[in-house]
């Protein structure tokens, strides 16, 4: 006979509480009605309504991943931490450089 599977979905231990997931949604809809609220009534230039846009995003991401995601929990929390920053260092190299790439290519002009 086969062992019955005691894999780490069957803890539910390491979900988050109640209060924790009203807090993340209240956050992600606050993130989420700021940057509305600043296109809809043109408060900013262009510039700065596209840095408010990307910032919300980033503090909105981060926000889904430690309420919702719960990366901070559980036996591997740590792991889970440095492989997300490592992702996004890798992330924001390839993005960086082929924004470089694109602007000083000299040859396709």
């Amino acid at each position: 006979m086969s062992q019955p599977h005691t894999g780490s979905h069957e803890n539910h231990d390491n979900h988050g509480s109640l209060k924790s997931y009203i807090l993340g949604f209240a956050l992600s809809i606050i993130l989420t009605i700021i940057p509305l609220v600043a296109v809809m009534n043109h408060m900013l230039t262009k510039t700065g309504t596209i840095v408010l846009i990307l910032i919300m995003a980033v503090l909105q991401f981060g926000v889904q991943l430690f309420f919702f995601m719960h990366v901070k929990e559980g036996e591997n929390a740590r792991w889970n931490i440095m492989a997300l920053i490592f992702g996004l260092v890798i992330l924001l190299t390839i993005v960086a450089g082929s924004i470089w790439i694109m602007t000083y290519n000299q040859v396709a002009h």
